[in-house]
Formats: C-alpha cells, sequence, structure tokens
C-alpha cells in the first residue's frame, strides 16, 4: 500500500537506498529504501526475523550490504560514521567483569568521546538512572534491569546526534520503562534523532511521529502514525453514554448497521460502544438517534490501534 511520504522535502539524517543483503539463499533486504528526518523519533517494526536487525549492521558499519547503501548525513555507513551513532543491539554486549564506570567510559572513549566531557555525561546518566552508589561495582554483580540501564548509559555518553535502540524496554520494569521514556524525550528536545526497534506497541504509539515496518525483508510502509492510522480506519466509532443504550432500537432506527457494547475509553466514564454507521448516513443522523435514548458523553471516530495495523500488515491484509 503506498502512502503519501515527503522525506524527499525534509532534512534527513540517515537515508537508506534500495538496501539489498542475502544469507545463502535467505533474502533478508529487499531494495528497502526510506529516510529519517534529523530530530524526529521513528519506529522501526516488524515480526522477529523480518530483516531489522541486518539493517541496524548495516547502519552502523557492523555488516556490508550486497547492493544499494546506507546515508549518515550522505556520507557511507562506515567506521568514520560510527562516532556519530549510538547504537544499543538486542544482544547486550557488556563486560561482567569489568566495574561499571569503567564499562561506561571503555565504549565512550572506543566512540571518539573526550574523557573529561565522557565523565561529566556519565555522572549524569549515572545521577538520572539511580546508579551512582554501583559505579564502582562491577557488572555482573546487578540486576538484569541495572544492566540494562548500564547498556543504555554506554550507548549515549558519547552524545551521538543519531541514537538506535533496539528492544531498550526488555528487562524493564513499568517504573524503569517510565524513566527511559523520560530520557528518549530529553534527548528528542535537545534535537537527537532516535530510531526505535521494539514490539513494545503502546511505547512506539507514544512516542514516535513516524514508523517504518520491515516484513521477510521488504518495506511495507514508511509514514507519519496520523498517515497510517487515517489509511487504515474504517467507518467505526466510539461513543460514551450516560446510560446504557436499547441497541434494538438504535439499529431499527436505520442510522447505524452495528452497535455493540465495549470498554470505555482510559479515564472515561460511562456506557462505552463501538458502531458503524449506515451507508449514507452522517454522524449528526447517529448522535439525533442516540440522544434521544440518553445523554451522549462522547462522540468519536475509531482509530486503529498500531498493534492493529501492525498485525493487519504482517498477515498481508494490505
Amino acid at each position: 500500500m503506498e502512502l503519501n511520504n515527503n522525506d524527499e522535502t525534509k532534512p534527513a539524517i540517515l537515508e537508506i537506498r534500495n538496501l539489498k543483503k542475502n544469507f545463502g539463499t535467505k533474502q533478508a533486504l529487499d531494495d528497502v529504501s526510506f529516510s529519517v528526518e534529523r530530530g524526529s523519533i521513528m519506529g522501526l517494526l516488524g515480526p522477529n526475523g523480518a530483516g531489522k536487525t541486518t539493517l541496524l549492521r548495516i547502519i552502523n558499519g557492523i555488516m556490508v550490504s550486497d547492493s544499494g547503501e546506507a546515508l549518515i548525513d550522505g556520507m557511507p555507513a562506515s567506521f568514520e560514521t560510527s562516532p556519530r551513532i549510538g547504537y544499543m543491539p538486542e544482544e547486550r554486549g557488556l563486560y561482567d567483569k569489568m566495574r561499571v564506570e569503567d564499562q561506561i567510559m571503555y565504549f565512550g572513549q572506543l566512540k571518539g568521546g573526550d574523557k573529561k566531557r565522557l565523565t561529566e555525561v556519565m555522572n549524569e546518566y549515572l545521577e538520572l538512572f539511580n546508579l551512582t552508589p554501583d559505579r564502582r561495582r562491577r557488572v555482573k554483580e546487578l540486576s538484569k534491569g541495572n544492566q540494562q540501564k548500564v547498556q543504555i548509559i554506554s550507548t549515549l555518553v558519547h552524545e551521538p546526534e543519531l541514537v538506535i535502540l533496539d528492544e531498550p524496554f526488555s528487562g524493564f520494569d513499568p517504573i524503569n520503562g517510565q524513566l527511559l521514556q523520560t530520557l528518549i524525550e530529553r534527548l528528542h528536545d535537545r534535537g537527537t534523532t532516535i530510531m526505535l526497534s521494539s514490539h513494545n506497541m503502546p511505547a512506539i504509539e507514544d512516542m514516535c511521529s513516524d514508523i517504518a515496518l520491515i516484513n521477510n525483508g521488504k518495506l511495507l510502509v514508511k509514514d507519519s502514525i496520523e498517515n497510517v492510522k487515517e489509511a487504515w480506519k474504517d467507518d467505526s466509532l466510539i461513543l460514551t453514554t450516560k446510560t446504557p443504550l436499547q441497541i434494538p432500537a438504535l439499529l431499527d432506527s436505520g442510522a447505524l448497521k452495528e452497535i455493540s457494547p465495549t470498554k470505555p475509553l482510559k479515564g472515561r466514564k460511562g456506557y462505552a460502544y463501538k458502531a458503524r454507521k449506515e451507508e449514507g448516513k452522517k454522524n449528526m443522523d447517529i448522535l439525533d438517534a442516540v440522544a434521544m435514548q440518553s445523554d451522549i458523553l462522547h462522540f468519536e471516530e475509531a482509530l486503529p490501534s498500531l498493534t492493529d495495523i501492525f498485525l493487519g500488515y504482517t498477515k498481508g491484509e494490505r
């Protein structure tokens, strides 16, 4: 499905051009092209085995494509562009016997960071993640969640322009997950470009402005979440009323094709319903029919969730 994509008119920090990569007879990437706007937060989605990890490794210069290219600010992805990227892979790579602060400084210096500035930034992140008391402990002595925090700090300590986080919420409880979201929002406010590869759809929907969805090595869509939802919506409506509705009488009115109870939207009280209007009917026809039975507390078009869209694309429904 083709969606309107205006990437060409926006300044891009990352451009993916016709990337192809095969592993024997397995085509991991099949002519993938898209760009990432500078300063945006983009979600990279796809089921396991879709080609996401291969794509991220090529962007980071860890792997070479068979054809096509990945450009960082117009430069081919390579060892030279690596310092501009902070990459946290899904398979974590900490050294168990190293102390926390030594670990972070080591990775920061590998990326060319200045020792004095690295120390300042590290201290800021250790404080943010409540790890200052653990800075001299060895990584293996930490909980899984705290090891995850060390991995994130190691990814960010050299202050990269482009941050790529692969399944960053793995191992985090809800409190630390919220802390990570706050950190991502702070980086965004500072102008950092962020790519999130995750199966945590609510987090992606909360934080990202755009998504790229890959399946079987092919790019299925790259557009704003708003545009993708608009393209996937049907004629469904959500309404909340003060008192229960008499559904047979509503259907007899001729304004609705179907209506059924559903869970109230978060934070709303009352009786919630999902409905579909009859062809040719207007929203006012529905409001008039419902208002004859109860006060209307809320009424809106029902947009699909990102989870619904993800499942729809991967099942080949569009």
